[in-house]
């Protein structure tokens, strides 16, 4: 389905071009919004049409909108069922409810995407999985996946993060993280997931995006990455960590000797990103270590072929923090569930594929 179907589809419920076109965005990137965000993507003044807009919106059952504990700010998510099967999204996780934590990351996400609008944006795992069959060379069982279970035989999700690509004009693409909490795992574990496929296609940027208050760290982000993909370890020590993995995942008492070596490598491999590998180990098996190995990636920063950046988004979120949860209600508007608006509703869209269905023959197990 292309963007233009999709604004097409949402417009056929009443709405204006720019108002689909912002409706789909909001949908496919996360399901949550507030209405400086609608003002800047349209390029209107924050006033009367805004305000009419997501009145509009609450008022006929397509949005529920939550406000912060202080009344400072107002949260809005698109939840209609209806409009998200108009997309081709039937199914997607962003009109269910979501708790208060998830929200800033959520609208961040947005303002990255809006501050960018010289890019296209891959939103969609289907649209993702058809942009780097075409781009690259990675096959499809190494694109960026986690396993749904704790083994090797456990089904897998594609493109997990459910985080958009941009793509420049020239093809490259851009990968955004958002960076709102001190912890790293989530980035290293974001990181591994995508080393294949950045081995994989000739070009690429990595774009952290960071809230204001995050700007005097934005260096220390920005070396977790250059840690995870410019640091490949040497064959002696590949070997000797392939070697600690298979002894951690033995039941079996271990010798003496056996007993020592395993305390002298553990704690050369003891750090959060080794922690993190010997997880995807176990569900990948010796796979999830190629690009641990390779030296591809840190010869591509050296040629500047891959880029590693920071965007620092001008809006505050802390006044956000006492927001009240969209899970439960301090919620305006009814949610109408699947029933029908006046306006006519397309055909459902196909769902996007699963890996399975993309490529049966190379299904992971």
């Amino acid at each position: 389905m292309t963007p233009e179907d999709r604004i097409k589809a949402v417009s056929g419920f009443g709405f204006t071009e720019r108002q689909a076109r912002f409706m789909v965005t909001v949908m496919l990137n996360g399901g949550v919004c507030v209405p400086r965000q609608y003002a800047q993507s349209v390029g209107t003044a924050y006033g009367q049409n805004v305000n009419a807009f997501f009145d509009k919106l609450v008022h006929q059952g397509f949005a529920v909108e939550c406000s912060c504990v202080h009344n400072r700010a107002r949260v809005y998510q698109l939840r209609y069922q209806p409009l998200y099967r108009a997309v081709g999204e039937p199914h997607s996780p962003n009109r269910k409810p979501v708790a208060a934590a998830g929200v800033v990351q959520r609208l961040m996400l947005l303002d990255a995407i809006f501050s960018q609008p010289d890019l296209v944006w891959l939103s969609t795992v289907s649209d993702k999985v058809a942009f780097f069959t075409a781009a690259s060379s990675c096959p499809p069982e190494l694109l960026p996946h986690k396993s749904v279970g704790a083994d090797a035989n456990s089904p897998v999700q594609l493109f997990p993060d459910a985080l958009p690509i941009g793509s420049r004009g020239d093809g490259r693409p851009v990968f955004i993280f958002v960076v709102n909490t001190w912890n790293s795992d989530d980035l290293r574990a974001f990181l591994q997931r995508h080393g294949d496929l950045l081995a994989a296609v000739p070009g690429w940027t990595i774009r952290l995006v960071l809230p204001p208050h995050f700007e005097g760290v934005k260096s220390r982000f920005e070396d977790i990455v250059r840690d995870e993909l410019a640091s490949p370890v040497s064959p002696r020590s590949f070997e000797e960590l392939r070697w600690y993995f298979e002894q951690r995942r033995r039941p079996t008492p271990r010798e003496n000797d056996e007993a020592d070596r395993f305390r002298r490598i553990g704690r050369a491999f003891a750090g959060t990103r080794w922690r993190l590998l010997y997880r995807r180990w176990l569900t990948d098996g010796d796979s999830a270590l190629n690009f641990a190995t390779s030296a591809v990636l840190r010869e591509a920063l050296t040629r500047a072929d891959g880029v590693i950046e920071s965007q620092v988004l001008p809006h505050s979120y802390r006044h956000l923090s006492p927001l009240a949860s969209l899970v439960r209600a301090r919620v305006k508007g009814v949610e109408k569930g699947d029933l029908a608006p006046g306006g006519p509703q397309p055909p459902p869209a196909e769902r996007a594929a699963s890996f399975a269905a993309i490529n049966r023959g190379s299904e992971l197990r």
